[in-house]
């Protein structure tokens, strides 16, 4: 397809043609103006000196010829000037003005001109524009001197007055039509030479602005041109740059902030919810407690196998909702003032002894594979109850074993691995969400997870969930090191 320029001036062109190429042009008018004039001056001054010079070469000879009355050799002089052509007459007066000789057009009689008479009384060539015969001719007059230095006669020869005026209109054509033609080349080069070398690059330029106002922030200039207009470019992709650059900061400041206030919303929540928590914990507590020792008491008392299961059945489930009140309470609780010092390892044996309490014989192996020596600074009751949680969601994963291993970097990072199904990637990221459970009815209350992930943070530490590449689940607990045994303050 044939790309199509547009030829209209723009506003940089036209600026162009009003204050350069006008000016420049209107300049070299008048510097032709002055040009003719000055020639013409020149060009006439060589006419008037030809003329005196055709004048002085017959001067002599006529003289002579006036002295003897030789008119035939008078008139053959005056023949032989008119036969070159460029006189329109020639003629010979005495000193009164009247004509002794002629040939061509010429006055016959000049005792009333007053040139003549200068001519004559001065001896000095006079010259004029004058109408003879009707013709405008310019003629000369010059004194006729014999050999004594006494003027004796006038010689006057004529010249068509448009001799002068088609040699000028000549020239002043071929002066005009160059500069016409001068004119015309420099409006082109402004035209073309500018779009070719200037203006095509100021409309990319001004074409990119234009989509940059219309919200096109991804266009961009090829820096292409003079060095000005590169710069400039240059400069422009530049500021898109830092524009999309400050976009996007600005964009994932909106998101931080979204996120920000999320989880505000989320810790709002939460502080309701713990402090629902812990009311309902309370006030369920005692209740359960009486319930308990009751069913207990009657226990004891009943003989009969029914409804001692029956007792059982009770008591089961309030053991379920006292373990439901005591995570209630764990979750509500408000985060730690003091820790100690404490080797890992040791705190892993009080979460697994802790543990076998409430464990029936779940054929379920837990194994420490751990050399790693290092001490934490915990809260003991709170992280202990974080390592049961974990280690009680393990065992209800695991099919035949739980791997608890330590390693010891820039943090302490306790892994607890379980041989089980692992767990599901859809639901990953909500795990630590309280009352989130994927346990069965009755096994879960969903807040164990929730609890862990609150003592860590407690701790300034973390908890991180994923599948192992041997299958089952890991839970990674990360917690800065401890160097000493002694209590620390936070």
């Amino acid at each position: 397809m044939t790309k199509r320029y547009s030829f209209n001036l723009s506003s940089l062109q036209k600026r162009l043609l009003i204050y350069v190429v006008v000016p420049m042009v209107v300049i070299s008018g008048l510097a032709i103006s002055f040009g003719l004039q000055l020639i013409a001056d020149q060009e006439e001054k060589r006419l008037k000196a030809d003329l005196e010079l055709l004048g002085r070469a017959i001067s002599l000879p006529i003289s002579d010829a006036l002295l003897t009355n030789d008119l035939r050799t008078v008139k053959a002089n005056l023949d032989s000037v008119f036969s070159i052509g460029r006189v329109y007459g020639a003629s010979v007066y005495n000193v009164k003005g009247q004509q002794v000789a002629e040939a061509g057009i010429t006055e016959t009689d000049l005792s009333n001109s007053f040139l003549a008479q200068q001519t004559v009384k001065t001896g000095v060539t006079q010259d004029d524009y004058r109408r003879v015969e009707g013709k405008d001719v310019f003629s000369q007059f010059m004194p006729i001197i014999d050999r004594g230095g006494r003027i004796i006669g006038l010689l006057q020869i004529n010249r068509k007055a448009s001799d002068f005026d088609d040699r000028f209109e000549q020239l002043s054509q071929v002066a005009w039509l160059s500069w016409a033609a001068f004119g015309a080349i420099t409006f082109a080069v402004l035209i073309f030479g500018h779009f070719r070398g200037v203006g095509r690059h100021v409309v990319e330029l001004k074409n990119a602005m234009r989509k940059v106002a219309e919200g096109d922030r991804a266009i961009r200039v090829a820096p292409n041109g003079p060095s000005e207009i590169a710069e400039i470019g240059i400069g422009l992709n530049r500021m898109l740059d830092s524009i999309s650059l400050a976009e996007q900061e600005l964009e994932s400041r909106r998101k931080e902030e979204e996120r920000l206030q999320q989880a505000l919303r989320e810790q709002e929540k939460m502080a309701a919810i713990g402090s629902v928590a812990s009311g309902v914990a309370h006030e369920l507590g005692a209740p359960l407690t009486v319930i308990d020792a009751r069913a207990k008491r009657l226990l004891k008392r009943m003989p009969d196998e029914d409804d001692r299961r029956q007792l059982e059945a009770v008591r089961g489930q309030v053991q379920r909702l006292t373990g439901l009140v005591n995570q209630l309470l764990a979750f509500s609780r408000t985060p730690v003032s003091e820790r100690v010092s404490v080797e890992i390892n040791e705190i892993l044996q009080r979460a697994i002894k802790a543990l076998s309490y409430e464990r029936d014989s779940d054929g379920i192996n837990i194994v420490i594979d751990s050399t790693e020596q290092a001490n934490v600074a915990v809260d003991i009751k709170r992280f202990e109850l974080a390592l049961v949680n974990v280690l009680r969601n393990a065992l209800q994963a695991a099919t035949n074993e739980i791997r608890v291993t330590v390693e010891v970097n820039e943090m302490v990072e306790i892994n607890i691995l379980d041989d089980g199904a692992g767990i599901d990637e859809s639901i990953k990221n909500d795990a630590t969400q309280p009352f989130k459970s994927t346990k069965p009815q009755g096994k879960g209350t969903g807040l164990g997870l929730t609890i862990v992930s609150h003592v860590m943070s407690d701790h300034s530490g973390s908890m991180k969930l994923d599948n192992s590449s041997q299958g089952g689940c890991c839970v990674r607990l990360l917690l800065p090191k401890s160097e000493g045994n002694k209590n620390e303050q936070r």
